[in-house]
């Protein structure tokens, strides 16, 4: 089976990225300003216009009050990226100092026991799918953008902390690590100076495939009624509202789906070519 070489592939695969690039940064723009693509009110009602297809006065359609899905899409763009952001945010700083208590402990006993427990805490974590674990959490906490906003963070984190702990142990053994040691670095100057910068590289890129992650699990929760309360536009509360009507305005669950699957795509494949890159160039 023939191949293409590998010069095409790879202008292949920098097109997808640059593609990616400008999908992303049309949704943060959307976020951001959603004034400058849709200047209509997402939560005003038009009775006269429920149900409208697609067209040239509404893109989208309209919903079953009115509200224009476009207008809404482009407004919930705030609220869906955001609750990923943070709860990435969330995710990434507990992962973070969680690794570091597991991998920077030493050889004494109070290291080995610090390692022992995060593992452990982690191998319990490991055993509920992510999702299942932020529901467990808004089970105690209760529904609403706040609370699954924790619940997405809480649940991404152990992916994060058990990374951060292998970084951190490889680091550790280096033979730059040692060198301080030995020259009698304090263990705080031997972390932010030597540990932190080479450990936390690949958490970086993670950070960028785990913000699809996480507004996929945003929105699956507002779809569930756990998230972002109606008539908020927020993506997966669209799709709770529009499932409903799927059969007489499909528009109403397409467009808000598409957004979701486009935004993380995107987030995707902007964190697995920035894993790529940082391979070739270790």
């Amino acid at each position: 089976m023939p191949t293409l070489p590998r010069a095409s592939r790879r202008g292949r695969v920098r097109v997808v990225e640059l593609v990616a690039a400008a999908v992303l940064l049309l949704i943060v723009v959307a976020a951001v300003a959603p004034g400058l693509l849709a200047p209509a009110d997402p939560l005003a009602v038009s009775p006269r216009d429920a149900f409208a297809a697609p067209s040239l006065a509404h893109p989208f359609g309209t919903d079953e009050s009115g509200r224009g899905i476009w207008t809404r899409v482009v407004h919930g763009a705030g609220a869906s990226l955001a609750i990923g952001a943070l709860a990435t945010v969330i995710g990434t700083g507990l992962g973070v100092l969680l690794g570091l208590a597991a991998g920077f402990g030493g050889g004494a006993l109070p290291g080995r026991l610090a390692d022992a427990g995060v593992s452990r805490l982690l191998e319990v974590l490991f055993a509920l799918p992510g999702l299942l674990l932020a529901l467990v959490v808004i089970a105690f906490t209760g529904p609403g953008a706040v609370p699954a906003t924790i619940a997405v963070g809480l649940a991404t984190a152990p992916g994060y902390a058990r990374i951060v702990r292998s970084q951190v142990r490889r680091v550790r053994r280096s033979a730059m690590v040692e060198a301080a040691v030995v020259l009698g670095r304090r263990p705080g100057s031997v972390l932010t100076r030597h540990v932190l910068p080479n450990a936390l590289a690949p958490v970086v890129v993670l950070v960028t495939l785990g913000l699809g992650q996480a507004v996929v699990w945003a929105s699956s929760l507002s779809y569930l009624g756990l998230g972002s309360p109606p008539p908020a536009p927020e993506w997966g509360a669209m799709l709770a509202a529009g499932r409903t009507y799927v059969q007489v305005a499909w528009w109403m669950t397409v467009f808000p789906g598409i957004a979701v699957v486009v935004t993380a795509a995107a987030a995707t494949v902007l964190g697995r070519g920035a894993a790529r890159r940082g391979r070739s160039v270790s």
